[in-house]
């Protein structure tokens, strides 16, 4: 009765899905693909009219091709939080998010406060008047575009790393936006350094770091389900990202900045 119902709800048009299960806004590269093999699939369900669903079945594994539209949402993000390749294809491939952009300037903006804020931590001026203020508020910009800057390093140092790789499934345009989706959409964990700040503690600077080591693991995993490749050009990748990343702090560094 529990999967009945589901596959009622995902008929009705819940997460973005279309009554026959295809949907021509998923032109994404490769298009569905099964949860288990990472084939491509032309379906995810077929609807036989009076309520009947049925799960679509990969022709290559046998096994259903995304057993996740069947799943509470609660259970999906669980999934992904635990970096399950599964659950990763799911979200990237057979559902329509279309937050990468919104998602990724409300992870700056909290980057940016956390750091504005244990810049005014620092700060030992506690005078009220209206020129520290605004002061105080260029500051955050600052940080803003600071973080925006670093975050952009990070990214360029992934993709030169991968076209050096001359991947077959990274040539086109088309390839390269999918990937820098994925690649925002895996970053939601950067979410967590509010609740960081908010619950402050002893070990707050250990669960900061614990936190980036969370967004990397789930930057390469997105690298490997999108493009699906070894762990050890995922690495490769993500160390690049890193190393121009840090690259640019130190530059700031130089420059006489706080970062």
């Amino acid at each position: 009765p529990g999967k009945r119902g589901a596959l009622k709800r995902m008929g009705a048009g819940k997460r973005g899905f279309s009554g026959n299960g295809r949907s021509p806004e998923m032109g994404e590269p490769g298009g569905y693909r099964c949860v288990e093999c990472n084939r491509e699939a032309p379906e995810l369900y077929r609807d036989y009219q009076r309520g009947v669903l049925r799960i679509a079945i990969c022709k290559s594994c046998q096994k259903p091709v995304d057993k996740y539209i069947e799943y509470d949402p609660v259970i999906i993000l669980i999934n992904a939080i635990l970096c399950k390749t599964q659950a990763y294809r799911h979200i990237l491939f057979n559902t329509q998010i279309n937050i990468h952009g919104k998602l990724c300037i409300f992870c700056l903006l909290c980057e940016a406060y956390l750091r504005w804020l244990q810049l005014q931590d620092s700060s030992q001026n506690t005078d009220p008047d209206d020129l520290i203020r605004y002061a105080k508020e260029w500051d955050f910009y600052r940080m803003f575009g600071i973080a925006s800057l670093e975050q952009t390093a990070f990214l360029i140092g992934i993709f030169t790393a991968l076209w050096l790789a001359r991947l077959e499934s990274l040539k086109t345009k088309s390839d390269f936006i999918f990937l820098l989706k994925a690649l925002l959409l895996s970053s939601y964990g950067k979410l967590l350094l509010i609740p960081a700040v908010i619950w402050e503690h002893d070990y707050t600077p250990l669960c900061l770091k614990l936190i980036k080591v969370f967004v990397l693991t789930s930057n390469s995993q997105a690298i490997r389900v999108t493009l699906n490749l070894s762990q050890k050009l995922t690495l490769l990748a993500i160390l690049s990202g890193l190393i121009l990343e840090n690259g640019t702090v130190y530059l700031f560094q130089r420059m006489g900045w706080n970062v």
